[in-house]
């Protein structure tokens, strides 16, 4: 059980509209040539499509063809380096006219008939690459007029994301169970057959309506116990389900019942993490539309009964043992795929999406590869726009309340042990509401531990780790969005009305300005391979800059043209570290 797979919908889904256009922004007075130069990209692009349009005229290709390849060149400690830098092994990848041989001696060619203008100030070559330096007062105005202008969407007006259309996406992610607390270790399983009869022998209808999780996953537990011992017991279980789906009037009014209060209970501690829906739609919603399905697949010839009862589809063609999935039980009840091929073909009439992503662990690989081919023989071609992502699980994770683990207990726990760390640290300044800014700063110590790595890498659980306030951590990322908010508030009248391009020039200020640069390639990546880590990894590089500058860019006795230069800086920063946390699912926090 992963975060990511915490912040989500009952075996449903929610979905989102990416929007390509552009949003009406105001902020600062336009800075040096920004406007007319870069008109109608964000800076970043608007100096790669300079870098662009002069390749374009050396090596006759659309500019448009070259953008992407000119990316933004990482910070180094040792040493200030260029701003961009083009590949030239990428570029003669897409061009038959060049040879691969001797890269370097084509970069060096390159470079030669390139020249320097108003944009770019110095040319050079790196191994096998193309560097580009912009000009230093026209970097720093842009990019921090930049930042302050797009506010969230910074980054996100990139062209790096325009040529892309607007598309519809569903997500189904989380999908605990009816019923069912959510649970660290949680698979997707249909518990309701065993809830139904366990409510009917164990349940209290005040202890269900006060505490109606914590009571159903106490029933669970002890009806789990009887029908270890007594076969009637599971045989109860499996009947009750089998009504269910037949529609039995009893047995659809105490799941009612149970789905009503479980989404009540879903949807206050979804509030605690920032999480809300467009729709919450379980898998028992796709009861009768299961039925459906099987009708399909047996008209299209893709139903096969077993001996034993069951209906099975064989997904190789060639009766190959090991590619069948079974989709019906003896009984005529439906399974997971089933209910998973109706949830697919309504969700694409309902939404006409154009991606559906499934964010499950990575045990359910199969059952979704099969799910996917299933669409793709019955003819449905959209097949191929449903795409799973797959995360591993989390070792070690205990609370105070023991082994079993649930959501809540965590985010109590959480909020509780940053409460006693906050208190025992001498700076913390007195907070008008210490237990939501406790829960925050828990969220993103908890957020950034499990995105730091790919999402499909299981990982061993530490507290001690988690709530370090130094290092690559939330704790971090929160505490310096907070002492950079502290300085806005110290000495903001007074000096963010204007400032000099000219006191921004120390190694410290171009590292960091060169940083912000790469905001928008980082925003790319993860939206293409979709991890998390690619936004967690600049963040945390950007913190931990901000810190080195805050130690040696002083503000406080600076001559004001300096001061308020760097207080420009410091904003631009911490807007870009509050629009990615943001992203990553965490709530800045302002004091801690």
């Amino acid at each position: 059980m992963r975060l990511f797979d915490w912040l989500a919908l009952p075996s449903g889904a929610g979905f989102r509209r990416v929007e390509a256009g552009r949003a009406e922004v105001g902020g600062v007075r336009p800075g040096l040539g920004a406007a007319e130069l870069f008109p109608e990209a964000d800076m970043a692009c608007g100096f790669r499509r300079s870098i662009a349009c002069q390749l374009s005229r050396v090596l006759d290709l659309p500019p448009e063809n070259l953008i992407k390849s000119i990316s933004a060149v990482p910070i180094s400690k040792k040493e200030e380096v260029a701003d961009f830098q083009l590949s030239v092994d990428s570029l003669l990848e897409s061009s038959n006219d060049h040879s691969r041989q001797d890269i370097q001696v084509q970069a060096e060619r390159l470079a030669e008939k390139l020249k320097c203008d108003t944009v770019v100030s110095e040319i050079s070559t790196g191994q096998g690459t193309v560097n580009f330096k912009i000009n230093r007062e026209l970097l720093t105005k842009t990019v921090l007029q930049q930042v302050i202008e797009d506010g969230s969407k910074y980054g996100l007006k990139s062209e790096l994301f325009s040529g892309l259309p607007q598309k519809k996406i569903v997500v189904e992610f989380s999908s605990p169970n009816v019923a069912k607390k959510f649970h660290v270790g949680h698979l997707r399983s249909t518990i309701i057959g065993l809830l139904g009869t366990g409510y009917q022998l164990f349940g209290y209808e005040e202890k269900l309506q006060s505490n109606p999780l914590q009571h159903l996953f106490e029933v669970y537990v002890q009806v789990n116990k009887e029908a270890a011992d007594d076969k009637s017991v599971a045989k109860a279980a499996h009947e009750f389900f089998r009504q269910l789906e037949l529609g039995d009037v009893q047995a659809l009014s105490l799941w009612q019942k149970f789905r009503d209060l479980s989404i009540e209970e879903y949807i206050r501690i979804y509030k605690r993490i920032g999480v809300y829906f467009d729709e919450y739609s379980g898998e028992s919603f796709y009861r009768e539309k299961s039925q459906e399905v099987l009708k399909l697949l047996d008209s299209k010839g893709l139903l096969q009964k077993t001996i034993k009862g069951t209906a099975v589809v064989d997904l190789s063609g060639n009766g190959d043992p090991s590619s069948v999935c079974t989709v019906m039980r003896s009984d005529g009840t439906s399974l997971y795929a089933t209910r998973d091929l109706a949830a697919a073909i309504d969700r694409m009439n309902k939404y006409n999406f154009d991606t559906m992503i499934y964010v499950t662990d990575k045990g359910q690989k199969k059952h979704f590869q099969q799910v996917f081919q299933m669409l793709r023989i019955m003819g449905y071609d959209w097949a191929e726009r449903c795409q799973h992502v797959p995360f591993g699980v989390v070792q070690g994770m205990k609370t105070r309340r023991g082994d079993v683990t649930f959501l809540e207990d965590v985010l109590n726990e959480i909020q509780l042990r940053m409460l006693q760390n906050m208190a025992s640290v001498k700076t913390t300044k007195e907070l008008e509401n210490p237990q939501e800014t406790a829960e925050r700063v828990g969220l993103a110590a908890l957020i950034i531990q499990d995105f730091r790595g790919l999402l499909l890498s299981d990982y061993q659980f530490s507290w001690d780790r988690v709530f370090q306030s130094q290092g690559d951590t939330g704790v971090f990322l929160q505490y310096t969005h907070a002492r950079l908010h502290s300085l806005e508030e110290t000495f903001g009248c007074g000096y963010l009305n204007d400032f000099n391009t000219a006191c921004l020039q120390e190694p410290q200020s171009v590292s960091i300005l060169q940083h912000l640069l790469r905001f928008d390639e980082v925003l790319h990546r993860s939206s293409q391979d979709l991890q998390p880590r690619h936004i967690v990894s600049y963040l945390l590089t950007l913190s931990h800059l901000a810190a080195v500058a805050h130690k040696t860019l002083q503000i406080k006795d600076s001559p004001p043209e300096v001061a308020g230069a760097r207080l420009h800086l410091f904003k631009a920063v911490r807007f870009v570290l509050a629009n990615g946390m943001k992203l990553l699912g965490i709530t800045p926090v302002c004091r801690m």
